[in-house]
């Protein structure tokens, strides 16, 4: 154990010891712990501070954009706001294919990212 791991249970120990986490929400359920497998470790920390703060990495909020894009024209029935509409998902799609040929998408990735696509109804 190292020595910030030997501070943190102390100072969990004392909490304990006087009666500070009693009055917890959860107290005496089981924690909900997000698998982070997929995560390389040293991007732990930051994914998680991202995650509960509600940021989604770039490529799946151009995805969001894209889907969004894609019903707004499938309801658009005016045609020079059509035409807007499909230029700015042509900009989104370009700029999401930019960035997956950037990083290099392994195959079992690209196996995974297909089936949560699929789920979420993207291709």
């Amino acid at each position: 154990m190292n020595i910030l791991e030997v501070i943190a249970e102390n100072k969990i120990r004392e909490a304990i010891e006087k009666g500070e986490l009693d009055n917890l929400p959860c107290k005496g359920k089981p924690l909900q712990l997000d698998n982070l497998a997929h995560v390389p470790e040293e991007l732990r920390a930051a994914y998680t501070i991202l995650k509960n703060a509600g940021v989604l990495p770039e490529e799946l909020q151009l995805k969001k954009e894209i889907v969004s894009l894609q019903k707004l024209i499938d309801y658009c029935h005016q045609e020079d706001e059509r035409n807007l509409l499909t230029k700015k998902l042509t900009q989104k799609i370009l700029r999401f294919d930019l960035l997956m040929d950037n990083r290099k998408v392994n195959n079992a990735l690209g196996r995974y990212k297909r089936k949560i696509y699929h789920k979420f109804g993207l291709k």
